[in-house]
């Protein structure tokens, strides 16, 4: 049986009981990366197998792993950190399964996306995951445009290097629109800014971002009930 173990995005604690009980009785642990993931199982006591599931070698591994599944063996399934599938591999071994008619399940666990979420203090009953933010400058013009326009809270991870930039993007395209910066969850300096996008800009240009981050972009709906509700507070009596 294949099991989908979502791991800690940053604080290695937040490893739970049943995911820690799937890891060690696992035949096979397929980890994106096995050297960043044994520090994981060296930290929990798990010394089952690792073998690498990564973007490079991940159709020729979902077949040999099938095998192995077909024969009887559990596969556990992680990825560096958060939820396999979700910008990180994964899904390709879940469709082989789903394909095949093999039993698979998916364990509740740690995602950067619902973190960053309900931290941002933004709207959360609807919302959309762009995955990464495009690099070339007018695709991800094009995305962010798409995030204004958009009825729903929009969230993107994006690189510490290109934050600026799309910061500077929103600040053009929706300088009154609410932004959040969450970034390294979970961890040490973990960190949710918000404000306008401009601030973030001033913010950031100031203090050089580092680590893992998410871009969060208030909904056009939630944008116009806000300044509906400061212009009735700003009204005179």
């Amino acid at each position: 049986m294949l099991f989908v173990v979502p791991t800690p995005i940053g604080n290695l604690g937040d490893l739970t009981l049943r995911a820690r009980e799937v890891l060690e009785s696992a035949d096979v642990i397929a980890a994106e990366d096995t050297r960043h993931s044994g520090i994981l199982m060296q930290h929990h006591g798990i010394g089952r197998p690792l073998v690498s599931f990564h973007e490079h070698n991940e159709a020729m591994r979902t077949a040999e792993l099938l095998e192995r599944l077909l024969a009887g063996a559990t596969v556990a399934l992680i990825t560096d950190a958060g939820t396999p599938s979700i910008s990180d591999p994964g899904v390709r071994l879940v469709r082989a399964c789903a394909e095949a008619g093999l039993a698979y399940t998916v364990l509740p666990g740690p995602c950067a996306v619902i973190t960053a979420l309900v931290g941002s203090g933004l709207d959360t009953d609807a919302f959309y995951f762009g995955g990464f933010l495009p690099v070339k400058s007018g695709q991800r013009q094009a995305e962010i445009a798409a995030a204004v326009s958009r009825n729903a809270t929009s969230i993107f991870y994006e690189s510490p290097h290109r934050l600026l930039k799309s910061l500077a993007t929103l600040a053009e395209a929706a300088p009154a629109r609410l932004v959040c910066v969450a970034r390294e969850l979970t961890k040490k300096f973990e960190e949710y800014r918000r404000g306008q996008p401009a601030a973030l800009v001033a913010h950031y240009m100031a203090h050089p971002p580092k680590g893992e981050i998410c871009l969060l972009v208030e909904g056009a709906d939630a944008a116009a009930r806000r300044a509906k509700l400061a212009a009735r507070q700003a009204a005179p009596a």
